[in-house]
């Protein structure tokens, strides 16, 4: 059986200006490296370079353990890049944290479990126990942190200590129904993906299926985000609609809700996975 090769994944956002392309590839190509994909983004309204750049390691003349020095070395400073470098072999770590409903949560285990994703999920947090069942079938740690106002500081802090105490990458929201605070977002930053029904603002609170079909909508969504501390107001990277019709019931809604909504998650984090993802402010640009 022949070995899957080694990459590196390099993502950059700069200042845009004449030759960074080049420039980039030149480097790969100088240092041994055989580059195997190149997306790029100039955003004209903002003056925004974006790239993310794939190349092989196999006659890669730079050790892994010296990368990150060497681009230290080799980019100029005045270029003012930021970049990300990560591995094709490099496996995360996902904790994900639920409340009541299951679909995302089952659709993640199904994904993983027909091998679509190169994660470790060796984690679930709940605010209840309703999903432990599942948990535990699948012999992944369930963690439940009851949280009210009086102890959410206290209890998120606790959080905070388990994901620490795992090793976590990143986080999902399945349907995880508790407002992270600030302190909370900010730790992890561009890693704590979310995912709601579209309808907002418009149709806020615990029914906005049910709102939506009081008002006879023709189409219903999801959006998947990174989480920020304003209120599902962060970096969105997938959104996805499906159609309805005067013929669809509250509970069709609801159904066809949920299954866009495990479509969207998805994609957002495969999308995470693959490092596939530049945070510019509060937009995303997403290299599919």
């Amino acid at each position: 059986m022949s070995q899957t090769p080694e990459y590196a994944i390099l993502l950059v956002c700069a200042p845009d200006k004449k030759g960074l392309t080049a420039f980039l590839t030149d480097m790969v190509y100088r240092a041994g490296g055989n580059i195997l994909d190149l997306q790029q983004h100039v955003d004209n309204s903002e003056g925004g370079f974006f790239l993310r750049l794939v190349w092989d390691l196999n006659d890669f003349q730079i050790p892994r353990a010296d990368t990150e020095s060497w681009l230290n070395k080799t980019i100029p400073a005045d270029m003012h890049m930021r970049w990300r470098l990560n591995y094709s072999d490099d496996r995360a770590r996902m904790a994900v944290f639920a409340t009541r409903e299951s679909h995302c949560l089952y659709d993640i285990l199904s994904r993983i479990h027909a091998g679509e994703w190169d994660v470790d999920l060796s984690l679930i947090i709940s605010n209840h126990a309703c999903l432990q069942s599942i948990a535990e079938s699948q012999g992944i740690l369930y963690k439940i942190f009851t949280i009210d106002k009086a102890n959410k500081a206290t209890q998120e802090q606790a959080m905070i200590r388990c994901l620490d105490e795992h090793r976590i990458d990143f986080v999902v929201l399945a349907r995880y129904m508790q407002v992270l605070s600030q302190s909370f977002t900010e730790k992890y930053r561009d890693r704590i993906i979310n995912i709601h029904h579209s309808f907002l603002p418009a149709f806020p609170g615990s029914k906005p299926y049910h709102s939506a079909h009081l008002r006879g909508v023709k189409i219903i969504g999801a959006s998947s985000h990174y989480v920020t501390a304003e209120l599902d107001a962060g970096p969105i990277i997938a959104q996805d609609v499906i159609s309805v019709s005067h013929l669809d019931t509250v509970d069709d809604f609801i159904r066809k809700g949920r299954d866009i909504e495990k479509i969207v998650l998805a994609r957002a984090i495969s999308a995470h996975l693959q490092h596939k993802i530049l945070v510019s402010g509060n937009r995303t640009v997403v290299f599919y």
